[in-house]
């Protein structure tokens, strides 16, 4: 395990919102971070497919934390803007996050992000593509 994979393992852990989707750390690299989340019934919209607020959040989970894996170990991350793309409805058995850092500076670092949906062959496609900007914070009081 790498030196930033227990501090975000810790901060995940802190995030109550991805604890009540049932979301977890699937991989944790350098500049890679991947959140899986089970398919449940009561995270569809009214066609049955997995909402698309809930594949943005997983997503910008994933994007976060691999931002925060490249930042200084006294930086915690902001999301300061991201923008989706939902290229299919959001059906599968499983969901898979995938966070990339693009290009990581002192404060900003963009980031780029995609969902996969799994069937029950265990086939993928991909349902959510992401761009975003996360921020380094620092000296503020917030924690990872």
């Amino acid at each position: 395990m790498s030196d930033h994979a227990g501090r975000i393992r810790k901060s995940f852990a802190r995030q109550a919102f991805m604890a009540l989707l049932g979301a977890r750390l699937a991989r944790v690299e350098t500049g890679e971070v991947d959140v899986e989340l089970p398919f449940r019934s009561d995270l569809v919209q009214q066609h049955g497919f997995l909402h698309a607020g809930v594949t943005a959040a997983i997503a910008d989970s994933a994007c976060g934390y691999a931002a925060l894996s490249v930042m200084p170990e006294d930086a915690a991350v902001l999301s300061v803007e991201f923008k989706v793309n939902l290229l299919a409805p959001a059906a599968g058995r499983r969901f898979v996050a995938q966070g990339r850092v693009v290009r990581s500076g002192r404060t900003i670092t963009v980031v780029r992000g995609e969902v996969l949906a799994f069937d029950e062959n265990d086939d993928a496609r991909p349902v959510l593509a992401m761009q975003g900007t996360m921020m380094a914070i620092r000296g503020r009081g917030i924690a990872d």
